[in-house]
C-alpha cells in the first residue's frame, strides 16, 4: 500500500533564492540548555563544540505527553482496512445498559449476561446491532463480549479495574466499535496471563468524543489480535509498564484523535504494529522508557537477538500521510520510529528525539552504552539508538528497506554512541517536504542509493558525516545542507565504490573532507576551505548577478572543506564570489573531482 494523500501544508524552514527567492527560517522560543559543547567533540585543526541559534527549533523542539492541547485540524484522508468498516457506516439500535458499579441483567432479547459479582459477560450471538452502554466504576471486575456480529461498547463514564486479568475482554469474532463518551480509565491486573487491558479478537475501531485513560500493568495497554482504528474527536492515552502501549495483530490506522501513549520497559513500543502503522491524522505523541535487551530464540543463528524501545515500531511500513507525530525514546539502543519493510512520509509533522547509547549484548555480556568497535560484532549482538530506523540486516549481513519522503515537516535529534538520525537500510529518495536532523553519528545514511530531486534537507552529525550514502547519491533538485564532524569525517560522503551527481537543485555540505568521486554532473560545483557560522546567508555570485542563496544549519564550522553547487553554475575559467556570512573568496566551477581525504577543523565553540 503506498496510496498518497492529501498532507497537511508545512511551513518551508530553509530559504534557497535563485533568480527569485524561496524563504527559509526556524524560529523558537526555546534555548538550548544542555550545554552544547559536549555535541561537537573536534576533529582535527581547530576543533570544538558547536555555535549555536538559540531560536532553532531543531535544537530546542521539546516531546512531552500532552492531553490538553487541541487536536490538529488538518489531516489526510481517513483510511479503513476494508470498505465499510467506518464507524460513521454503523447504526447500534438495540441497547444494553450495564452499570459496572452493580450489574443487573437488563434482560434484552437476543442478549445474555452472566453476572459474578462485578464480573460481566455478555453475549449477543448473532443478534445484530447490539449497543452495550458501560457506565459506573468497579475495583475488582471486568467485562467480556462474546458473539459472532459487530457491536458497539459505549463506555460512558466507566472506570473498570481487574486485579486479576483483563479489564476489558472483547471476544466476538465480529468488529467491535468501541465508542468513548465522558471520562473513563481501566486497568489490568497482574496475577493471570493476558494480552492486554483491552484485547480485541476481531478488528477494533476507536471513536466518540471523550476520554480513556488505559493502564497495561501485565503485558500490553491495547491488544487488538486483528486492525487497530482509531478516529478523530477521541481523547486516548495508554501506559504499559510491562510491554507494549498499543498493540496491532494487523495495520494500525491513527485518522485523527488525541492519541498519548508512554510505555516504561525495555524493548517496549508506545505503539507497535504486526504489518503497517498509518498516520492520517491526529496528534499522536509516544515517549518509550525502556534500554535494549537480549531476547532469546534457539531457532536463530546467534542464539537469540537484540531488541530495543521504540515510539513507533512495525513489522511492515510505517505511513505519514497528515497529522502530528511527537516520538520520544529513552534508553539504550531506542528509536524513535522503527519499520522493518518501508517507511513512506508524504505530509503531516514528525518530531523524533532519542537519548541512549548502543546497546550491546551476546546473551551473557552486556552493555547499555557500548563504545566499542562493532566492525566484526555480529548485527544481532547490537542494538543502535536511531531517529527513524527503515529497513533490515539480517545476521548474514543482508540489507532491505525502502524509504520516500515526498512531503511533510520532519525535525529529528539524537543523541548518545552510534545515534543516527535518520536510516534506511535499502534505497532513500526524498523529493519534497522539509527533513531537518541533528544526530550524533551519521545525520542521514542509506544503505543503498540516496536521491534529492525536492524539498528541503539539512542533516548535521556531531562525530560522522552529515549525510552518507552507501551507493549512489544523486540531487537533481531541492536544498541539500550537510555538516559532518572534524578530520576524517564529511559533510557528504558516498562509498568509494559508488558516485555523487549533481544536476540541479542547491548543494553546500562542509566537514572534514569531501568524500565522493562525481561522475556525470550537469551542473558544476566547487571543492574550497573556508568557515561559516550558524544560520549564516550563503551566496555564489558571478560579476552580474546572484545565482543562489542558501541558509547555513544553526551550527557553526570552523576551517572545514566545503562543496557548493548552485543552479547556473558551469565548469571552465568562470570565477564565482563565494560569501560565507561576513567572509567571501573567489571559486571556479568543475564537474569532477575524486576526494583524497584531508581534514579541516570541526564545528565551532562559540558564536560567531
Amino acid at each position: 500500500m503506498r496510496t498518497q494523500r492529501m498532507g497537511k501544508a508545512m511551513r518551508n524552514l530553509f530559504v534557497v533564492m535563485a533568480a527569485m527567492a524561496l524563504t527559509t527560517g526556524c524560529t523558537s522560543d526555546n534555548d538550548l540548555t544542555n550545554g552544547t559543547e559536549d555535541w561537537y567533540g573536534g576533529g582535527g585543526g581547530n576543533s570544538g563544540g558547536t555555535s549555536v541559534d538559540s531560536n532553532s527549533e531543531l535544537l530546542s523542539f521539546t516531546v512531552a505527553i500532552d492531553k490538553t492541547t487541541a487536536e490538529p485540524s488538518s489531516a489526510a484522508e481517513a483510511q479503513y482496512p476494508a470498505d465499510g468498516d467506518a464507524p460513521s457506516e454503523h447504526t447500534f439500535g438495540t441497547t444494553v445498559n450495564i452499570d459496572m458499579s452493580n450489574p443487573t441483567d437488563p434482560g434484552v432479547s437476543g442478549v445474555t449476561l452472566t453476572i459474578d459479582g462485578n464480573h460481566v459477560t455478555a453475549d449477543h450471538g448473532s443478534t445484530e446491532g447490539v449497543s452495550y452502554v458501560v457506565t459506573g466504576t468497579t475495583s475488582d471486575g471486568s467485562l467480556t463480549i462474546n458473539g459472532n456480529t459487530d457491536f458497539e461498547l459505549n463506555l460512558n463514564n466507566a472506570t473498570i479495574t481487574n486485579t486479576a486479568s483483563t479489564a476489558i475482554d472483547l471476544e466476538s469474532k465480529g468488529r467491535a466499535y468501541l465508542k468513548v463518551t465522558g471520562a473513563n480509565k481501566v486497568t489490568d491486573g497482574t496475577t493471570e496471563d493476558h494480552k492486554g487491558a483491552i484485547f480485541s479478537k476481531g478488528k477494533l475501531l476507536i471513536s466518540g468524543t471523550g476520554s480513556l485513560d488505559v493502564y497495561g500493568t501485565y503485558k500490553n495497554g491495547i491488544h487488538g489480535k486483528s486492525n487497530v482504528v482509531i478516529e478523530n474527536g477521541v481523547n486516548l492515552y495508554v501506559n504499559s509498564t510491562a510491554n507494549h502501549g498499543i498493540k496491532g495483530g494487523d495495520n494500525i490506522y491513527i485518522n485523527g484523535g488525541i492519541i498519548n501513549v508512554e510505555v516504561s520497559a525495555n524493548g517496549g513500543k508506545g505503539v507497535n504494529g504486526d504489518v503497517d502503522v498509518i498516520i492520517n491524522g491526529g496528534r499522536t505523541t509516544v515517549v518509550a522508557t525502556g534500554n535494549g535487551m537480549w531476547e532469546a530464540d534457539e531457532t536463530l543463528k546467534y542464539g537469540g537477538d537484540t531488541k530495543a524501545a521504540a515510539g513507533i515500531g512495525c513489522d511492515g511500513s510505517f505511513y505519514m500521510n497528515g497529522g502530528e507525530l511527537y516520538a520520544r525514546s529513552e534508553g539504550s539502543g531506542g528509536k524513535g520510529v522503527k519499520a522493518d519493510v518501508g517507511g513512506y512520509v508524504s505530509g503531516g509533522k514528525i518530531r523524533i528525539i532519542t537519548n541512549g547509547g548502543l546497546y550491546y549484548s551476546n546473551g551473557t555480556t552486556e552493555s547499555h552504552n557500548y563504545t566499542g568497535n562493532t566492525d566484526n560484532v555480529p548485527n544481532a549482538y547490537t542494538s543502535s539508538p536511531k531517529g527513524m530506523k527503515i529497513g533490515t540486516k539480517d545476521d548474514d549481513g543482508n540489507t532491505s528497506g525502502e524509504m520516500t519522503i515526498t512531503g511533510g515537516d520532519i525535525m529529528v535529534r539524537t543523541s548518545g554512541t552510534n545515534a543516527e538520525g535518520i536510516e534506511s537500510k535499502g534505497t532513500l529518495d526524498i523529493s519534497g517536504g522539509s527533513t531537518l536532523v541533528y544526530a550524533y553519528d551519521d545525520g542521514i545514511n542509506s544503505t543503498g542509493n540516496l536521491t534529492i530531486s525536492g524539498g528541503t534537507v539539512l542533516s548535521c552529525s556531531k562525530s560522522n558525516d552529515g549525510i552518507d550514502s552507501n551507493g549512489n547519491l544523486t540531487v537533481s533538485g531541492g536544498t541539500l545542507v550537510a555538516v559532518g564532524g572534524g578530520g576524517a569525517e564529511a559533510g557528504i560522503d558516498a562509498d568509494e565504490s559508488h558516485y555523487m551527481s549533481i544536476t540541479g537543485g542547491y548543494v553546500f555540505g562542509i566537514g572534514g573532507r569531501v568524500d565522493v568521486k562525481f561522475s556525470g554532473c550537469t551542473q558544476a560545483f566547487a571543492v574550497t576551505s573556508g568557515s561559516v557560522s550558524a544560520n549564516a546567508t550563503i551566496s555564489v555570485s558571478n560579476s552580474s548577478s546572484t545565482l543562489g542563496t542558501i541558509t547555513m544549519a544553526p551550527v557553526g564550522y570552523n576551517n572545514g572543506t566545503i562543496l557548493v553547487s548552485v543552479p547556473g553554475m558551469t565548469a571552465g575559467t568562470n570565477n564565482y564570489t563565494l560569501k560565507l556570512g561576513s567572509g567571501s573568496q573567489t571559486i571556479s566551477g568543475i564537474t569532477s573531482y575524486n576526494s583524497g581525504g584531508g581534514g579541516g577543523g570541526g564545528p565551532m565553540m562559540g558564536p560567531r
